[in-house]
């Protein structure tokens, strides 16, 4: 791993070393998904967002949210609160093909948006001004008629993953999963992610406005998982080629 990392290193402080020799900086944002309740697990995350001084994006889960939640993070200076929808459950037909979604094709758009908009109340009452009114969809895919009403009940934000979802207004993505999910879920590797990166941080010199989202989901982390959001941001939170905006901002400013 030691060779992986000191590559993963050299090329992610090299991109940025061309940034900052223009007097430019990349813009990243951090996103974790599934929040419900305090853990052991959140704990570490918390402390690693605070040790780099970063925001992260917590997509909380209305219906399961608990009061104990609201409790763990009324003083953490950089937990912010987004709506991962209203219960994490998927309503498309596997037997069809068809991928997982909650806020999908099949569902009654007047239907869904009421139960959205139940989930941003309860998310600002739980949590008030450290919720931001915007969607992070469960598996991050949305409809289009879904993604055009959520405005209308308040919640101007959104956040997908990649190049998923015709882009909008207030709309701030997540681009490189830490996780792989298939067979043995574990973090994706230095390797995978120096390639993830590379591939992001070239987009950035021609496209250097759209903020560069790390994801990760706490409760599915492996050390690996800990470990390298430790070192990416002892690298890319501290370099003169990097921001990292508040997340209360880019949805404002998107």
């Amino acid at each position: 791993m030691t060779a992986e990392f000191d590559r993963f290193q050299e090329e992610l402080t090299a991109h940025l070393d061309w940034f900052a020799e223009r007097g430019r900086k990349v813009r990243f944002w951090w996103r974790d998904d599934d929040a419900i309740e305090p853990t052991a697990d959140l704990d570490r995350l918390l402390a690693i967002a605070n040790r780099h001084q970063v925001d992260v994006a917590l997509a909380v889960i209305p219906k399961d949210a608990t009061g104990a939640l609201a409790e763990r993070l009324k003083d953490e200076p950089h937990a912010i609160v987004l709506q991962h929808g209203w219960q994490h459950k998927n309503f498309q037909r596997k037997d069809l093909g068809e991928k997982a979604a909650e806020l999908g094709t099949r569902r009654d758009v007047e239907e869904l948006t009421g139960q959205l908009a139940e989930g941003k109340a309860r998310l600002e009452q739980l949590f008030g001004p450290r919720f931001v009114p915007a969607i992070v969809p469960p598996w991050n895919r949305i409809a289009p008629e879904v993604s055009r009403a959520l405005p209308k009940i308040g919640l101007p934000g959104l956040s997908t993953f990649t190049f998923l979802n015709f882009p909008r207004a207030h709309q701030v993505q997540s681009h490189v999963d830490i996780i792989k999910w298939k067979k043995d879920r574990r973090f994706i590797g230095w390797n995978s992610a120096r390639l993830r990166l590379d591939l992001q941080l070239c987009r950035r010199r021609t496209n250097p406005s759209e903020p560069l989202g790390i994801l990760s989901h706490h409760l599915a982390h492996d050390e690996g998982c800990y470990a390298f959001l430790d070192r990416f941001l002892a690298i890319a939170a501290h370099h003169p080629g990097a921001e990292w905006p508040r997340v209360k901002d880019l949805f404002a400013a998107e």
